[in-house]
């Protein structure tokens, strides 16, 4: 199907950047509900849990900001919150007032956090190997990767594109 007929003011994109695009979408969500699906059978952290705390592991003190954690891991203030309010709850993190803006608000992890992230990571390695990197040659990882950190740097930096002007062909 051609999905670029009658849309002349819209960016033309090709069939290959089309395939590309879809081929993205459905590999990531297969493989994400794949290893989502392997933690829980193994009683482990769900993946969205794991993703936070792993960015908290990451963080100078094990901790950062919850507006940064939100764009950390690609999830709105709201999703966010509630899914602390579960991981807080759970003893895996705590919430700190920021004590130089009292409307600010860190999250921290703790030593249980620290402990299920240790605890899930052997199946969640287990998973990316099997679903994943057993599909890429070496040289295929490095260009995945490389254009993978290109587009998500372009997302974060670049001002979206006016409707009313061409796409840049980068």
């Amino acid at each position: 199907m051609e999905y670029n007929q009658g849309m002349d003011s819209q960016p033309r994109l090709t069939e290959l950047q089309l395939a590309a695009w879809r081929a993205f979408l459905t590999a990531h969500a297969r493989v994400i509900a794949s290893i989502d699906g392997e933690l829980g059978a193994a009683g482990r952290l769900p993946l969205g849990s794991y993703d936070v705390l792993i960015e908290l592991a990451e963080a100078p003190e094990h901790r950062l900001r919850m507006s940064r954690l939100a764009r950390q891991v690609v999830l709105s203030n709201s999703g966010l919150t509630r899914l602390v309010d579960r991981l807080e709850k759970q003893g895996l993190l705590r919430r700190e007032v920021s004590p130089t803006d009292r409307r600010g608000a860190y999250a921290v992890l703790t030593a249980e956090g620290l402990a299920a992230l240790r605890d899930a990571w052997p199946i969640y390695a287990r998973g990316i190997a099997a679903h994943f990197a057993r599909h890429l040659s070496p040289d295929e990882a490095a260009t995945l990767a490389a254009t993978l950190e290109r587009i998500a740097e372009a997302a974060a930096t670049d001002p979206p594109p006016s409707f009313n002007e061409p796409l840049r062909e980068d």
